[in-house]
């Protein structure tokens, strides 16, 4: 039961239908399904006598993180708004992290978390692409800019092309694994509608790190029959960016020369970015405390500066390099236990549970790439993907501990 309802807390997350039917909203349903979860969870775990975690490294080192920001939110630039932060978004990435890490503690739940993720993944790249085909904009002045799809984590085109690129290693995994024709076609047909639909949210971010997938993958696969699948993959890439015309080449462009973008939102970004690196010098041990990165950037800019659009700079900013340092701890962590279970999978022969093992781990990669132009230091995306790494890890565990008990 608790793994049910978790997989429909992440459905109203992804595709949220109450934002479609009105009538949904007033019952606030992904926060009811959510305590729903939670307590299922614990009532399952205290009927059978057994711990309510896991005790993974991530695990203690997202507390050190927590007790951090709680220590230093009295000393924050607004210490009420900074406690706000900390007990109510935060709060629920952290359970969504422990959730996730603890209740999905078997191949199987993974393998179909796996298929879950990449299900869902359709509906969004499709909105994605009708709204570039039928000009569906973000705003009427961003007439280059399509409108995200309408739900907590993909309201806007660059956190639409991130989750995509964060899926998208799942759908891989099940590739490489299943070997039906019609299965397979329908994984070819989610990854290309995936890649299509990163590409047609113009997100500069979104398409490098896409790009990071493809070496990534090469590397992984070398020597293995799977890797055709990655220059498949290529070639759709290079069929894409043509049909989406030149308007988005002029946009990559501003990759690697700020000042020829029209919109100056990259100059923008790296203003603030470059106020945040500055406040840090001059703050190493305590920043503007959690939440509270733009009263940091305005500190150094003035009124006209914004959010921190990097992680990194989001955490040394407001938790300073104590707070960064204990987040790049856990981020690592989570690669590793991701590589461990590659690593125990091919020791044992288990050719499913390695190709998810690395898919995670590509993932999260892939996040650290995204991590460098986004403002999601505290969103569910990476904690979403980490719990997947410790659950992966968990699940050789539980299977240890099964094989064990019928061995005794």
């Amino acid at each position: 039961m608790p793994f049910s309802v978790f997989m429909t807390f992440t459905f109203l997350m992804l595709l949220a239908p109450q934002s479609f039917f009105p009538a949904l909203q007033p019952f606030r349903l992904p926060l009811i399904v959510a305590i729903l979860t939670t307590a299922a969870y614990v009532w399952d775990r205290i009927i059978r006598n057994v711990p309510l975690t896991y005790g993974a490294l991530e695990f203690w080192l997202i507390l050190c993180l927590t007790a951090w920001a709680a220590l230093t939110a009295p000393l924050s630039y607004s210490p009420e708004d900074s406690w706000n932060f900390l007990l109510n978004t935060y709060s629920r990435t952290l359970v969504v992290f422990w959730l996730v890490s603890n209740i999905i503690d078997s191949k199987e739940r993974l393998h179909r978390t796996f298929w879950a993720l990449s299900l869902m993944a359709v509906p969004l790249a499709v909105t994605g692409m009708m709204n570039f085909f039928t000009g569906v904009y973000s705003s009427p002045s961003a007439a280059d800019r399509i409108a995200g799809y309408d739900a907590p984590l993909t309201g806007n085109p660059n956190d639409l092309a991130l989750m995509l690129n964060l899926i998208l290693p799942l759908t891989i995994a099940l590739l490489l694994t299943h070997r039906r024709f019609s299965v397979r076609l329908l994984l070819l047909t989610a990854i290309f509608l995936s890649a299509a639909g990163v590409i047609v949210t113009f997100s500069r971010t979104g398409f490098l790190t896409l790009v990071t997938l493809l070496p990534l993958y090469l590397w992984k696969l070398r020597g293995r029959r799977g890797r055709r699948w990655v220059w498949a993959l290529v070639v759709l890439i290079l069929i894409c960016i043509p049909i989406v015309g030149p308007a988005y080449l002029e946009r990559l462009s501003t990759i690697t020369s700020i000042e020829a973008d029209k919109t100056g939102s990259a100059r923008e970004r790296w203003a603030d970015m470059s106020a945040a690196a500055a406040f840090t010098v001059d703050h190493p041990f305590l920043g503007a405390g959690i939440g509270q990165n733009h009263l940091a950037v305005q500190e150094e800019r003035g009124p006209e500066g914004g959010i921190v659009h990097n992680v990194y700079l989001e955490y040394s900013s407001e938790l300073g390099l104590i707070g960064l340092a204990i987040f790049l701890l856990f981020y690592f962590a989570s690669i590793k236990s991701a590589a461990s279970v590659q690593r125990r999978a091919a020791e044992e022969g288990d050719t499913e549970m390695l190709y998810m093992g690395e898919a995670i781990q590509v993932s999260l990669i892939a996040f650290g790439v995204a991590a460098m132009f986004h403002p999601i230091a505290y969103h569910m995306y990476l904690f979403y993907f980490a719990g997947l790494a410790v659950a992966a890890k968990n699940a050789f565990a539980v299977r240890q501990d099964v094989a064990w008990k019928r061995a005794k």
